[in-house]
């Protein structure tokens, strides 16, 4: 498979958790933010850590944004910077670009402007009520790219009361755990001491092939 090249503009807590995991899925991963702390913080888990101001044009062409294969736009709070980083990309030439929105009506500008996917994770992490999918152990998808996604995944039964560490999913299934849902709570990259409890909710990144081979399993 041959690596792919990503880049994710905006490193709070769920930028952060897609540049680590996409790193440790064996890809280039460039994570930009203009807070200096985050890049400190980030800078040994991704290919490439850069402090810099993504909605300047001039800072992103030097970057070579153009090569990368996918952008993923991770801005949540100040929706202007959200929509011109997105535009910025689009223009600049990367092939996929995924942003983030807080809102429909944000949501609908960044369609509007070019993005080839919105998702809203906050949302998507929420429990469904799933009556027509009591057979499959996943609930839903976010497309990151033609080969990798991330899943809300109901745990096996055996999985109950066994930890992260414990339960070694990357090793023994292919994915990483992004966060757990746990009622009202989500847990954004949890410990290997996590102990997992009937009723939680894994929200997992892979291939679709290890997610869809989960589902089978736990199926």
């Amino acid at each position: 498979m041959d690596k792919k090249q990503y880049v994710v503009i905006g490193l709070g807590r769920f930028g952060t958790a897609v540049a680590k995991t996409l790193y440790e899925l064996d890809n280039d991963v460039l994570a930009i933010d203009s807070d200096e702390q985050r890049i400190q913080d980030v800078s040994e888990y991704v290919t490439h850590a850069i402090h810099t101001n993504a909605t300047d044009e001039e800072s992103l062409k030097s970057l070579g944004i153009s090569n990368f294969d996918v952008a993923i736009i991770c801005i949540g709070v100040n929706m202007e910077d959200s929509i011109m980083v997105t535009l910025l990309v689009k223009e600049l030439g990367v092939k996929y670009v995924i942003a983030k929105a807080n809102t429909s009506v944000h949501a609908k500008i960044l369609y509007k402007i070019g993005a080839d996917k919105v998702v809203f994770p906050e949302r998507d992490m929420g429990i469904r009520v799933v009556q027509d999918m009591v057979s499959s152990s996943i609930l839903d998808y976010i497309e990151l790219s033609s080969e990798y996604g991330i899943a809300e995944i109901i745990p096996n039964e055996s999985w109950n009361n066994k930890t992260l560490e414990q339960l070694d999913l990357r090793s023994r299934y292919g994915i990483n755990i992004v966060a757990i849902k746990r009622k009202d709570d989500i847990d954004v990259a949890p410990s290997p001491e996590y102990r997992i409890l009937r009723g939680d909710i894994i929200v997992a990144i892979g291939t679709y092939k290890h997610l869809n081979k989960l589902d089978v399993i736990n199926g």
